[in-house]
């Protein structure tokens, strides 16, 4: 095997495109080496190869090593990695974005920076949580009537179709067990959706802290993201594991949720939201991941190319 500094770097015409990879491969328990340009996962059963130029982003799960060399060829094919709980439920750090096109943190930045467009992002999330409802028209403190409405008619739905007890929602923050079954549960569900929309926000090269709905917190952006799926997924699931009257409510609910999420293709349904809420409102495409594009901002917009000198006599000659 060649070391790393006898190898030329990868462009992106090298680069497999994203559309043609894996989104997410999820590995755990396991012992994470480079072979040549191909990942190497090795536990008790043995040695498994993985082609890097095929991943789009790498969860390392609990009980994963990985080395230096492997992460280096994740860079030079562009996979993002990001080091997450059992099955991604819980989200500890990230590494390198799934993209190299900066389009859609920008795309957040400038729909998050206009009042106006901020506004129409959080109606278009009301929009995907309730799709029978049209918020065109409604104010912030409407939205924020109408989600609550909507909420309270689902713990009430959920409660009579289960036929669990349900007094309300009560949780007191650092103090878990004091909730009820069911409040346990919906907490429970929460933040492994919280864990799960991290992930997916870090790995596309979002901001986290720009938020469209939730403000002020590192994590408001990701709070919107998670919040998409709440009436749909967490709290019937929550409702579901509290009505079994199992003992340990919180496991049982992140082990269901896990389970939920990989047979329902979550992370691949929120990356596609995602772009969805941040891109086509302005009419914005999303440039292929395989381009690795740097310009210069001039004036009016104008977008120049990079790597040359444009002052004095020698405009336009490299800079380097």
């Amino acid at each position: 095997m060649t070391t790393p500094s006898q190898r030329t770097a990868l462009t992106p015409r090298d680069l497999t495109r994203t559309g043609e990879r894996l989104s997410f491969v999820y590995l755990e328990r396991c012992t994470v080496h480079r072979d040549a340009n191909a990942l190497t996962a090795t536990d008790a059963d043995g040695t498994t190869h993985i082609p890097s130029a095929t991943i789009g982003t790498l969860l390392l799960g609990p009980g994963t090593r990985i080395t230096h060399q492997a992460m280096s060829v994740l860079g030079e094919t562009g996979a993002a990695v990001a080091w997450v709980g059992e099955q991604g439920v819980r989200f500890y750090a990230g590494g390198r974005a799934l993209t190299r096109s900066s389009a859609l943190a920008e795309a957040q930045a400038v729909q998050w920076a206009n009042a106006r467009s901020r506004l129409a992002v959080a109606r278009a999330m009301y929009r995907l949580r309730f799709p029978d409802e049209d918020p065109a028209g409604l104010t912030r403190r409407e939205l924020l009537g109408r989600e609550g409405s909507r909420v309270k008619d689902c713990y009430r739905a959920q409660a009579a179709r289960t036929g669990v007890p349900w007094r309300g929602r009560r949780y007191i923050p650092g103090d878990f067990g004091s909730g009820d079954p069911v409040n346990q549960a919906i907490t429970a569900a929460a933040q492994c959706m919280y864990g799960i929309a991290h992930a997916v926000v870090t790995s596309l090269g979002c901001s986290p802290a720009l938020g469209f709905v939730h403000s002020g917190h590192e994590l408001s952006f990701v709070l919107d993201i998670a919040d998409l799926y709440k009436t749909e997924i967490g709290i019937p699931l929550a409702f579901d594991i509290a009505a079994q009257a199992e003992e340990d409510v919180a496991s049982h609910t992140r082990r269901a949720l896990r389970d939920r999420i990989h047979k329902t293709s979550l992370l691949d349904r929120c990356v596609d939201d995602i772009k969805r809420l941040l891109l086509l409102p302005n009419g914005l495409g999303m440039p292929a991941a395989d381009q690795d594009i740097v310009t210069l901002q001039s004036d009016g917009d104008l977008q120049v190319a990079a790597g040359r000198n444009y002052g004095g006599d020698e405009d336009g000659a490299m800079t380097w």
